[in-house]
């Protein structure tokens, strides 16, 4: 893979190299410039877990992707930088005490100076940077608080601390898992309708003072706290999403 358009895609100007500054910028220029989307799943475009196909959609077609490819590529370009980077399962937070399936979500850990982080680019609204895995105290992020503990002994648990309530957000073991292990939760994303992902077109993105999101017929724009919401009719998406995101969707070639 070649890593200069990807550094040059996520503006990161930077030297390289492996270290802790340098894993947080990158996270961090990737979440700001690559949108999180499934648009592909709607204009019937079919979702192939081959790092060739991934790269050529985000990096040089300037798309997003959701967290099977948002992931996936950015964990190949820190083994290529030289960062030791291995893909984890996860299983999202439902509701009470409920989890989807395993490889529901892919994210990454990272392993640097005997410390392991939990880096995730594919996860929405999540961390703007990576998350130290230390259980039982708060992390500040610049998206919000964050808090790590154990979930029936085997999982890391990461919550979302709202004041002194502990919000799930996912589970998941430390384990390093391949690409092609993600393959059949991949399809099921693309094809049953009892996946969030087919129930409506979904772009966002994180801005330097906000956020935007956009899905059939309404766009959200959050610029320092303040929301605006626009609704409009559905013919009217694809005008949003080349303003907006400056992308023109159809057929894609393979």
């Amino acid at each position: 893979m070649d890593i200069k358009p990807y550094l040059r895609r996520i503006k990161f100007t930077d030297t390289p190299v492996v270290n802790k500054n340098v894993l947080y910028k990158l996270q961090k220029n990737h979440i700001l410039n690559v949108p999180f989307e499934n648009l592909d799943i709607h204009y019937g475009n079919k979702i192939n877990l081959s790092t060739t196909d991934i790269y050529k959609k985000i990096i040089l077609e300037k798309r997003g992707g959701f967290c099977y490819e948002l992931n996936g590529l950015f964990c190949k370009l820190l083994k290529e930088i030289g960062f030791n980077a291995r893909l984890i399962s996860a299983c999202v937070h439902i509701k009470n005490d409920q989890y989807s399936p395993e490889y529901d979500h892919m994210a990454i850990m990272v392993t640097l100076e005997n410390q392991n982080y939990l880096v995730d680019v594919g996860f929405g609204k999540f961390t703007l940077e990576p998350l130290v895995i230390k259980t039982e105290q708060k992390i500040t992020d610049d998206f919000g608080q964050f808090q790590f503990d154990t979930y029936k002994t085997d999982y890391y648990r990461i919550n979302e601390a709202r004041g002194n309530i502990l919000v799930p957000q996912y589970i998941f073991k430390t384990i390093e898992r391949e690409l092609f292990e993600f393959a059949e939760r991949c399809d099921f994303h693309q094809t049953n309708n009892e996946s969030h992902f087919r129930k409506q077109k979904l772009i966002s993105i994180s801005t330097s003072d906000g956020r935007i999101t956009l899905n059939n017929s309404r766009l959200k724009i959050t610029k320092v706290g303040v929301e605006q919401e626009i609704k409009f009719g559905e013919n009217e998406f694809e005008t949003k999403l080349k303003h907006y995101f400056d992308i023109e969707m159809g057929q894609r070639n393979s």
